[in-house]
């Protein structure tokens, strides 16, 4: 199929250009200000023109959780997500049983190329590899210290779709199994950690780059001992997720983050449960009940439990908050989380050659159409 999106604002990664952008089978292949007489015609009507965002860090949406292990629970997280703007992303287990984890796994490397919407790109793993006394809304009962025996045991022979994997670097066995992911190409993220800095930064320099939910279920900054967050803060070429809803990490603290981190390194991420587009009420986490109410989803102690973030509101935040424009802004939700899992050699950004993952979007990052594959799904 071809199409040309003809009148749109198309989000390069460092300039806005008004051109038509056309699409082939599942490629761009070219931005030009001519028209292709024998695509069909997109009117973007004066609306941008973006690559799809890529969330790498998100449990559930709509009702389903990556844990359900169905198809049917997979295609819904896919179409789902395609709704707010994500044409990637990687359905994310948490801490629970061996059986339970490796059934999930099992059935996203079954049905990642099945589903109905948003590409699957593959997987994160966050857990069970964690310090309990940092355990946010991950169950305590299914924490145990970083191994590769374990790591084998939940993935099988499904362990290829594993794309990033949380884990705290101070447990025992953490830098064995650092290095044993690294050699498969598994990005490797420090989260839910009481590590200090120098802890932390043993596993970068083994190749670790990435941070989860920055600020979140880890040791804060302080003057004398910086933490994992001020090794976030520090280091250079490392990605930093950060939940931006307002409620996970406040204005001021984003912001310091993204100025450590710069539109290069800061990644937006979700961290979204199954409440998400769903109404206030009741719903579960890992087979934890949770209650959302006033913006947050929390444990019965208080404890978030994961968002009901969108990733097209993360976007207009991160313009609000940090006080950038949109081509800084969508960055941080495309280019920069494909760095992260080392997929920007075909997605992530607008260019020839690329996968036509490719979403319309108003001023206020409303979605009005998205292509994945180079197919208009939306």
């Amino acid at each position: 199929m071809k199409y040309c999106i003809v009148n749109g604002k198309i989000i390069l990664n460092d300039q806005i250009v008004e051109k038509n952008l056309w699409i082939q089978d599942e490629m761009i292949t070219n931005i030009t200000t001519e028209t292709d007489p024998t695509a069909t015609i997109i009117d973007a009507q004066g609306n941008f023109v973006s690559p799809g965002f890529i969330d790498v860090h998100t449990h559930g949406k709509n009702g389903s959780d990556a844990m359900n292990a169905t198809f049917e629970d997979l295609d819904n997280l896919s179409v789902s997500n395609v709704k707010t703007g994500v044409t990637g992303f990687l359905p994310t287990t948490m801490t629970q049983s061996q059986e339970s984890t490796y059934a999930a796994i099992k059935n996203i490397a079954e049905n990642k190329d099945k589903v109905n919407g948003a590409r699957i790109i593959g997987t994160h793993m966050e857990g069970p590899f964690f310090n309990i006394l940092h355990k946010g809304a991950q169950p305590g009962e299914y924490i145990v210290d970083p191994s590769i025996e374990m790591f084998d045991k939940m993935t099988g022979e499904y362990s290829a779709v594993v794309k990033l994997l949380s884990l705290a670097p101070e447990m025992p066995g953490s830098a064995a199994l650092t290095q044993y992911l690294l050699e498969k190409g598994i990005t490797v993220s420090l989260g839910h950690t009481g590590a200090t800095y120098d802890e932390g930064k043993k596993l970068l320099d083994l190749g670790a780059d990435h941070f989860t939910h920055t600020y979140n279920a880890m040791t804060p900054l302080n003057h004398r001992n910086p933490g994992i967050v001020g090794l976030a803060l520090d280091s250079e070429q490392t990605y930093a997720e950060l939940i931006l809803d307002g409620h996970h990490v406040s204005a001021p603290a984003a912001r310091i983050l993204y100025h450590a981190k710069g539109e290069d390194y800061l990644t937006l991420i979700t961290d979204s449960m199954e409440a998400c587009m769903k109404e206030p009420g009741t719903y579960q986490l890992g087979g934890q009940g949770v209650t959302v109410e006033n913006g947050t989803a929390r444990l019965k102690d208080g404890t978030l439990a994961g968002s009901i973030l969108c990733m097209n509101d993360a976007v207009k935040n991160a313009m609000d908050y940090f006080h950038i424009d949109i081509i800084k802004a969508v960055r941080l939700a495309s280019l920069n989380p494909a760095k992260s899992i080392k997929v920007d050699d075909q997605l992530g950004s607008i260019a020839v050659g690329k996968l036509a993952d490719i979403i319309i979007f108003d001023e206020q990052v409303r979605l009005k159409h998205a292509f994945v594959n180079g197919k208009l799904i939306y």
